[in-house]
């Protein structure tokens, strides 16, 4: 299925101004191409009968609509300074600056996703954390597993490791496994 994802969905536009799913021989609405882009797919709507390209015009009918409904992505500001780039002659400037602008985000969210990807063990001073976390949960968890409270003068224990404090490190650490996990699903 590599060309459907190399490729652009084509969507055809009839005369009726219903938009065709060429791929799933299905109609489809604004909300369903918007829905294909956010899933990472590129988009082109040609016009059936004149074969002319209406992506351009859809696509800023969905960002209209989405800022209509509250969605807003754009400040004023930015949409003011992009109707002046249509009347002040910047319009070769403009589409590369924009470009180079969401070229230089996707890079910066493609980074930070893989950062957070990584295990914590990369983070400067996890072992000191690690083991401050540890020593914390050891002093709060030793009442609840029947060990002893911090100050407690019973030197026997003390010498003798108890299991549940591996049990209890391991589920810690099933944790911050699921954590991480999920901080890395967000982030895609």
């Amino acid at each position: 299925m590599a060309k459907a994802e190399n490729s652009p969905l084509l969507i055809k536009r009839y005369a009726s101004r219903r938009l065709y799913n060429t791929e799933t021989s299905d109609y489809v609405t604004l909300d369903d191409i918007s829905g294909f882009i956010k899933e990472g797919r590129d988009v082109q709507i040609v016009d059936l009968k004149s074969g002319d390209d209406l992506t351009r015009q859809y696509l800023l009918q969905i960002i209209a609509d989405n800022e209509s409904r509250g969605e807003s992505v754009l400040p004023i500001n930015v949409l003011t300074d992009l109707v002046r780039s249509y009347t002040a002659g910047a319009g070769t400037m403009v589409p590369d600056f924009l470009s180079a602008s969401f070229e230089m985000l996707r890079e910066g969210q493609s980074k930070m996703v893989e950062q957070m990807s990584k295990p914590m063990s990369g983070v400067p001073g996890f072992d000191q954390i690690k083991a401050q976390q540890e020593a914390f949960m050891k002093t709060m968890m030793g009442g609840w597993t029947g060990g002893k409270m911090p100050g407690a003068d019973d030197d026997a224990d003390a010498e003798s490791p108890k299991p549940e404090s591996s049990d209890e490190l391991d589920a810690i650490k099933k944790q911050l496994a699921e954590m991480q996990a999920a901080l890395a699903k967000m982030g895609k």
